[in-house]
């Protein structure tokens, strides 16, 4: 999605620009003349990235053929590091300049990685506020040019969407394993919610390259839900009165939409484990590394199993006489926005990439 808002930036100032490579249907629908798929590449944990590891090996070298076939002006990288990290050692083998647009998280676990951006990529685009103060420690300057889901909302003018009180949203991720590991225990819990809140209502939202079968394969016959399809994404979430989400760009985009968010997530044991020893950041989900605070709670591994997700739901629904915490968490959601600044991140980041190119 944002890189597709960046090549509709580009193009507006360059429009007979050509752009070639890999990315998921958004991208492909703004025009990216898809060589590979993202989707392809949609896996997460130490013990899952294994298991895909030849394909990904593939993709790689397909991907350097590419580099050296096209010989492109530039790569426009997005995230996804330990991916990204190889192809930029194929662009600098073939003196292609390196844009590097949404920073990889290397501020919660690996920082030395940064000192590879800092000698191997020609500009660092960051879309995170407290992302600029990381990197001068590394001796960089990098661009903060706001966040691009400012872009997506500011287009969608949400406002005027109204609330649906007792619609719990559920949004289970974004890949395979994270939606096996996760919509059961959404549904064990909704049906602890619906015994004690006979009123509550759910919804669950598909992504993007989830088959709408595996939902509802997962999902109990007997328990009402709502399937929503991705493309009426952020009007279903403004919608809920709540969601319950897995950790990922669902828990910023939730944030930016005023809507509170429990955040869970499941990986096998090893990548937890593994995890706990190499991770630095107090929180997972983003809006709680903005705020530095808690704004959201964070369920991790058997906390987000039925019954302690639902303890965690009945929380906000059945507060304590005189207490209204999801009014709470709504007002202190509007710092978020004020922190991410208003739209046009994708345009300040083209702007910069095609002036740079200019003084090459």
């Amino acid at each position: 999605m944002h890189g597709a808002l960046l090549l509709d930036a580009l193009r507006k100032l360059e429009p007979d620009l050509r752009c070639t490579g890999m990315g998921g249907p958004h991208l492909r629908a703004a025009g990216l003349e898809a060589l590979f798929r993202t989707e392809d590449l949609s896996v997460m944990g130490i013990t899952e990235v294994a298991g895909q590891l030849p394909r990904i090996l593939r993709m790689l070298s397909g991907i350097a053929k590419t580099l050296e076939r096209e010989k492109p002006d530039a790569l426009v990288v997005i995230d996804s590091p330990d991916f990204h990290f190889r192809v930029i050692k194929a662009a600098r083998r073939c003196n292609i300049p390196v844009y590097y647009y949404i920073s990889p998280k290397i501020w919660a676990w690996r920082r030395n990685r940064a000192r590879f951006i800092r000698d191997n990529v020609r500009r660092m685009l960051s879309i995170l506020p407290f992302e600029k103060e990381f990197y001068r420690h590394f001796g960089m300057d990098v661009d903060y040019v706001g966040n691009p889901l400012m872009d997506l909302l500011h287009r969608l003018d949400l406002q005027g969407v109204a609330r649906e009180p007792g619609l719990i949203g559920l949004l289970p991720g974004s890949r395979k394993k994270e939606v096996t590991a996760l919509l059961r225990e959404f549904a064990g819990a909704a049906r602890i919610l619906r015994r004690r809140l006979p009123g509550v209502s759910f919804a669950c939202l598909r992504a993007p390259g989830i088959d709408a079968d595996l939902l509802r394969n997962l999902w109990p016959e007997d328990l009402p839900v709502s399937f929503i399809e991705p493309d009426l994404r952020w009007g279903f979430m403004r919608r809920c009165e709540m969601l319950v989400a897995a950790s990922g760009t669902a828990a910023l985009e939730s944030a930016v939409l005023g809507v509170p968010t429990i955040v869970v997530y499941k990986v096998s044991s090893l990548s937890y484990a593994l995890g706990r020893l190499l991770v630095r950041v107090p929180f997972i989900s983003l809006p709680n590394l903005i705020l530095e605070r808690a704004i959201f709670p964070e369920l991790l591994q058997k906390q987000c199993d039925a019954a302690p997700l639902a303890d965690a739901a009945l929380l906000w629904l059945l507060p304590r006489r005189g207490e209204r915490p999801l009014e709470k968490v709504r007002r202190e959601l509007e710092e978020i926005r004020r922190l991410l600044g208003g739209p046009g991140a994708a345009d300040r980041a083209a702007a910069i990439i095609l002036r740079d190119l200019d003084q090459i």
